[in-house]
């Protein structure tokens, strides 16, 4: 877990440390500016959150801003026939508010659009997935803007809110910084929420879409704010609390501060080596996880889970049937043997099998794991539809690596 303690006494040692906290003050002094003629590149739902900030300001101050264009990449083939087209949400939110839409999958050949034959001189990007080039760049008077859901240069990259949670911070924030002309979040930080920064709302439950409806309104203020104080004027003051030396810091329990892209594999369980909280961080971060289990010595299928959430550790035990008792006082609390029903999992040894126990309990399953354990609402295996957990799991008992174990036997091979 990411110890704030630990991260807000790094910052004021004042020998030398990975994580430093900046001598700076911030400026009140009046700056001013051409009235804005943004491009405002964006895709998704906290994108939309700020361009909504940015046209409601539009109208109560046009002397700040007189009118935004909006960039967003094309919709793409979805369904599985691939006849469904899926825009990003970005793109009605646009046309809601009657503003020029631009599409675009890449900045090659394209040149900054002229509203009213007038030049656009601010690039604003907000969770838009493609690198704004330094040509275009140049072509802004006043360079571009990007908000950002972090504390930055912590979890710097595409998939911050996923990381807080996955890191299990109990503090966040938001960072305006300048679009950098040669990487991503590598800008001038311009403004950044204060000390003592925000709570993760309900931060030991809290999961992804709940997170960011409580970031993206933040943003939204940070940037329409930033664009009132004319940060972007240079001289360009950077107010950044943090530094960090290399990809890691000591005082964060040696994590990552890189939010790397969530991949397929990110949401797979590890049933070998995750432990229950680990299963519900990641399921409160990146939705719906999955694993592969052995079907027969030839086959694996993949399951889903979803409506995963943290239990208490079952006590268990078995009896001469080899069915289970939900709630009685095991010998060995922490040790589970039987040839009661089991799931095999493919495991990162090939062709290795190893079981994980479960019990029912009503229409869900919970699985032990060495600390702790967790509840599986629903399940839907491979080439099935969604079921219920424990119908789903009955549903496979019947196959042939259900029943290929003696009591106490742990791993086996196909």
């Amino acid at each position: 877990m990411v110890s704030w303690l630990m991260l807000r006494c790094s910052v004021k040692i004042p020998r030398p440390s990975l994580l430093v906290l900046y001598e700076t003050t911030r400026s009140y002094s009046t700056k001013s500016s051409k009235p804005l003629r943004i491009l405002f590149c964006g895709s998704d739902d906290f994108s939309s959150a700020s361009l909504r900030a940015l046209d409601a300001e539009r109208e109560r101050n046009p002397q700040l801003i007189k009118s935004i264009d909006v960039l967003c990449r094309p919709g793409k083939p979805s369904g599985r026939s691939l006849k469904n087209i899926r825009e990003v949400p970005i793109k009605a939110v646009a046309q809601e508010l009657s503003l020029a839409v631009h599409e675009r999958d890449t900045f090659t050949g394209w040149d900054l659009p002229k509203p009213q034959g007038e030049s656009i001189n601010l690039i604003i990007a907000v969770s838009f997935g493609l690198f704004v080039p330094p040509r275009i760049l140049k072509c802004a008077e006043y360079g571009g803007l990007n908000v950002h859901p972090s504390l930055l240069p912590l979890f710097r990259g595409p998939a911050p809110l996923q990381h807080t949670i996955l890191s299990d911070a109990q503090k966040t924030g938001v960072t305006l910084q300048t679009l950098d002309d040669k990487s991503f979040d590598r800008g001038i930080i311009l403004a950044q929420t204060p000390d003592p920064f925000l709570s993760v709302p309900n931060w030991e439950h809290c999961n992804y879409h709940e997170l960011l409806e409580f970031i993206s309104p933040k943003a939204a203020s940070l940037l329409v704010q930033g664009l009132r104080d004319r940060v972007f004027i240079p001289p360009l003051l950077n107010v950044g609390l943090f530094t960090i030396q290399g990809d890691r810091c000591d005082s964060l329990g040696h994590r990552k501060t890189h939010a790397t892209k969530i991949t397929p594999e990110d949401r797979k369980i590890d049933f070998l080596a995750w432990e229950g909280d680990r299963i519900y961080r990641h399921y409160r971060a990146l939705g719906r996880l999955w694993t592969n289990v052995w079907i027969d010595a030839k086959t694996t299928k993949r399951l889903i889970f979803e409506d995963i959430t943290l239990v208490e550790k079952p006590k268990i035990t078995w009896t001469e049937s080899g069915e289970h008792r939900p709630g009685a006082s095991a010998e060995k609390p922490n040790e589970m043997h039987s040839v009661a029903p089991l799931f095999v999992v493919a495991s990162k040894v090939a062709k290795t099998w190893h079981p994980v126990m479960y019990v029912e309990d009503g229409n869900g399953v919970i699985f032990n794991t060495n600390d702790s354990a967790v509840r599986v609402g629903s399940i839907t295996v491979e080439g099935q539809s969604k079921k219920t957990a424990s119908k789903a799991l009955r549903s496979l008992q019947e196959c042939l690596a259900f029943g290929n174990y003696s009591r106490g036997n742990v791993y086996g091979r196909p």
